[in-house]
C-alpha cells in the first residue's frame, strides 16, 4: 500500500464510527486505526436495540446500520485529533440512497475524506444496509470501482498524493465468487482487500439468548470462516494485493493463524470488547515472528 506500519494490528472500522476517539484508541498500542463507516449525510441507523452480546459464544450481533454524524462533522473530528499515525477511513452509502446511485455516495465521501486519510476503505459488505452486499460482484462492483478509482485519480492530481484504496468484503460470499472479485480488484489496481465483515450465518450461536437476532455476527464463531476466506484470497492473489484479516480474532494465537493463512495485517473489534486493550499487545507479540518469516 506504500505505507509503513509501526505494527500490524489495527482497530477495525465500526468501533469509532464518528472519529470521536482517535487519540484514545491510539494510546492502546495499535499500529494504525480505521474509523467510520461514514456516509455523506448524517443518519440514525437502525432502531434500537441493535447491538447484542452473546458471552457464551464470545460473540456479538449488531444491526447498527451505518449510524453516523455525516461526513462534514466526521472530517471536523478527524481534523481535531492530535494523532499523526496511519489513519484509514471507511466509507459507505446512505440507507436511503438507491443502490443504482451508490457510487455517488462513495465518490462524495472520498472527496471529503481524501486529504485526511492514509487510506480509504470502500465498505460494500455490511449486512445491515439493505442491498449493500449487491455491490460486491458483477457489473455493480465493476461500476463502483470504476467510479471510485476515477475519483481517486482526479483527487491525486489535485492533492498531489495518491491515497490507497481498500475494499472490504463479506465472509458469506460463496467460494466461487472470489475469483471474480479478485479479477476486478487487480484490474482496477485496488491497493488492499479487507476480509471479512460480519456474517449472517448463525453457526455457533443457535439456541443462545439473542442468537436469533437480525444483523451481523462477529467474534469467535466467525473466526474459522474469516480465516478460510483469507486463505482463499491469498491463493488467488499470490501476494499481488495485501490482505487485511479481520473477524473472530480473540487471542494472539488467532492473530498469528490469520497471518499464517495469508493476511499481511489484522484488525480487532469484538476481541477488544471481550479481552480489552491487552489483546493489542498480545496480538502484536504473536504476529511479529510470523510477519518476519513471511517477509523473508
Amino acid at each position: 500500500m506504500g505505507l509503513e506500519f509501526p505494527n500490524p494490528v489495527r482497530l477495525a472500522a465500526g468501533f469509532d464510527k464518528n472519529a470521536e476517539f482517535i487519540d484514545l484508541f491510539a494510546a492502546f498500542g495499535f499500529g494504525f486505526l480505521e474509523v467510520g463507516t461514514v456516509t455523506p449525510r448524517p443518519q440514525p441507523g437502525n432502531p434500537r436495540p441493535r447491538l447484542f452480546r452473546l458471552p457464551q459464544a464470545r460473540a456479538l450481533i449488531n444491526r447498527m446500520g451505518f449510524n453516523n454524524c455525516g461526513v462534514e462533522r466526521f472530517v471536523a473530528n478527524v481534523r481535531a485529533a492530535r494523532y499523526d499515525g496511519i489513519l484509514g477511513i471507511n466509507i459507505g452509502k446512505n440507507a436511503d440512497t438507491p443502490i443504482v446511485r451508490a457510487a455517488d455516495d462513495y465518490a462524495a465521501c472520498l472527496r471529503a475524506v481524501y486529504p485526511f486519510a492514509s487510506y480509504v476503505t470502500v465498505n460494500v459488505s455490511s449486512p445491515n444496509t439493505e442491498n449493500l452486499r449487491d455491490l460486491q460482484g458483477g457489473d455493480a462492483l465493476e461500476s463502483l470501482l470504476t467510479a471510485v478509482v476515477r475519483g481517486r485519480t482526479s483527487l491525486a492530481r489535485k492533492h498531489k498524493r495518491r491515497v490507497p484504496i481498500a475494499v472490504k468484503i463479506a465472509p458469506d460470499l460463496p467460494d466461487e465468487a472470489l475469483p471474480g472479485i479478485v479479477e476486478r480488484l487487480l484490474a482496477h489496481e485496488i491497493d488492499a482487500v479487507i476480509a471479512t465483515n460480519t456474517t449472517v450465518s448463525r453457526a455457533g450461536v443457535a439456541g443462545l439468548a439473542h442468537g436469533d437476532e437480525a444483523g451481523g455476527l462477529s467474534g469467535a464463531p466467525l473466526c474459522a470462516r474469516a480465516t478460510a476466506v483469507v486463505r482463499a484470497l491469498g491463493g488467488l492473489l499470490d501476494r499481488a494485493v495485501p490482505i487485511i484479516g479481520v473477524g473472530g480474532i480473540l487471542s494472539g494465537k488467532d492473530a498469528a493463524e490469520r497471518v499464517a493463512a495469508g493476511a499481511d495485517l489484522v484488525q480487532l473489534y469484538t476481541g477488544l470488547v471481550y479481552r480489552g486493550p491487552a489483546l493489542v499487545r498480545e496480538a502484536v507479540a504473536a504476529i511479529t515472528p510470523h510477519a518476519t518469516r513471511k517477509a523473508a
